[in-house]
């Protein structure tokens, strides 16, 4: 058994197995894993929010811009709402994008370089 400190300062004693995968979770490569996947994400999401939460917004407060016809019986509160589902099928497909080019690559290779040392 491994001993390592625990967050509030009090030794802990890990498995083997539990210092392997603590030792995966402080390495450089896990933690660059961690940022891209961060840096992605954190920004999208909060944009996300924005963007719903500001259509929210505008439904509740700004009922004559929502309500302005564009075109027949389409006003602009239907054509945002509609934008509410291309936006999120957008984001989906970027991360995707993002996760195969970037995030799947460097976890698979984290997670060879990991089972080859368990092996060893």
């Amino acid at each position: 058994m491994s001993t390592a400190e625990h967050d509030r300062g009090h030794p802990t004693t890990y498995t083997p197995v539990e210092a392997s995968y603590i030792a995966v979770q402080e390495s450089p490569e896990f933690q660059d894993l961690r940022r891209r996947y961060r840096s992605w994400v954190l920004p999208v999401a909060a944009a996300s929010l924005v963007w719903y939460f500001g259509y929210v917004a505008l439904a509740a407060y700004a009922t004559g811009f929502m309500s302005e016809k564009l075109v027949g019986n389409i006003n602009v509160g239907l054509v945002l709402g509609l934008l509410q589902f291309v936006s999120t099928f957008a984001v989906t497909a970027l991360y995707v994008r993002h996760a195969d080019r970037v995030l799947d690559p460097a976890s698979q290779k984290l997670r060879e370089q990991f089972e080859a040392g368990e092996r060893a």
